[in-house]
């Protein structure tokens, strides 16, 4: 069952509620409950608070009992997000403005294993075709509303992201598809998008398990990639210095995913030297690019696409944009920047190349 609590607003910014005379954090998404603010009588889902959830540890307000009452019906269509739960609601699905006469050379896109690593290549896409409409089609795996990420607002703010739709599940975005195939047919034939990149919103769903983890959503999205004929781009989840070995070097959630594909895609990897690069928990393993690779060609196993590309990891670092990973900033883990930067030029690069990643 839910755990639902009766809560009071005690403060906005951030929002901060009192249950049982505690105060703790929360969020509220106004896209589905309104607007909130100080003194008002919430309903609040615990649940992730009470689990001590690392990702999305906050009290969420299911509803405003002060002033999320009053809601009138907008619009007239009847396609509903979250159907059959008690958070359903009308969207207007992009799939039907779509021209499906028209007929666009297919853009390249580049599927992410988290959120992470969104902002890493925006910024790298523009770095390698500057003034290119790059935008991100958010999918399942992580967080499902599209208004929790402050990558993709900093992102528009900057004008790295031409747009944001949320697909399937996810919803809030800009736009709303029904499917992942729906949103990129839409990204080509009606947003005139240059790329696109796939992938989960923040947070990401896991179980230690092979295949129970939200990185196999990146499994679903190459795939309708692939099935529309756009060049695709995997970036791999890699990282120097994970304390959990399952993650270390090369991510279990991209071997999967690798293992499992029908269809070839493009894996970039980073030409870098970290040497020098300061370092954090030094009672952690370090995994170095050499063995990444290794275990990259053996996952790959001749059937997908592995190339090498320099990136910038100094040149990230100084653009004031997200470069911490789980507690872990970009000097202490290098790697897992540098997957995405690599992708990123990869994806930039392959814009106007004739559809060739």
């Amino acid at each position: 069952m839910l755990r639902l609590r009766r809560g009071t607003v005690v403060a906005t910014d951030p929002l901060t509620g009192e249950v049982a005379g505690e105060r703790r954090r929360a969020w509220a998404d106004p896209s589905l409950v309104g607007a909130v603010a100080e003194g008002d009588e919430v309903i609040v889902n615990t649940i992730a608070v009470d689990l001590a959830l690392g990702s999305g540890g906050s009290d969420l307000v299911h509803v405003n009992l002060t002033r999320g009452l009053d809601a009138r019906p907008e619009g007239d269509e009847h396609v509903l997000k979250l159907n059959y739960t008690s958070l359903q609601h009308q969207v207007a699905p992009v799939e039907v403005t779509v021209d499906q006469s028209a007929d666009p050379p297919p853009p390249p896109v580049a599927v992410i294993p988290l959120h992470g690593h969104l902002a890493p290549i925006a910024w790298a896409a523009h770095e390698a075709r500057p003034g290119v409409r790059l935008g991100f089609v958010q999918a399942v795996g992580g967080a499902l509303p599209g208004g929790l990420s402050r990558d993709v607002a900093e992102l528009r703010d900057r004008g790295l992201l031409a747009g944001h739709v949320t697909a399937g599940p996810a919803y809030g975005g800009e736009a709303e598809a029904i499917t992942v195939v729906g949103a990129l047919d839409a990204a080509r034939r009606g947003l005139a998008w240059d790329a696109v990149v796939c992938g989960p919103g923040p947070g990401i769903l896991g179980s230690a398990s092979r295949h129970g983890h939200g990185g196999m959503s990146a499994l679903d999205a190459a795939h309708a990639s692939l099935a529309l004929g756009f060049p695709t781009i995997l970036s791999p989840r890699i990282s120097s210095s994970d304390p959990r070995p399952r993650h270390r070097g090369l991510s279990h959630h991209t071997a999967s995913v690798l293992e499992l594909l029908l269809a070839t895609v493009r894996v970039p990897v980073p030409e870098i030297d970290v040497e020098g690069w300061p370092t954090g928990d030094e009672g952690t393993e370090r995994a170095d690019l050499p063995s990444v690779l290794d275990s990259l060609h053996e996952a790959c196993d001749d059937r997908h696409d592995v190339s090498v590309l320099p990136v910038d990891l100094d040149g990230y670092s100084r653009s004031g944009l997200a470069s911490v990973t789980m507690g872990r900033t970009i000097a202490e883990d290098p790697l897992f920047f540098a997957a995405p930067l690599a992708a990123g030029r990869a994806l930039g690069e392959a814009v106007g190349s004739g559809g060739a990643a």
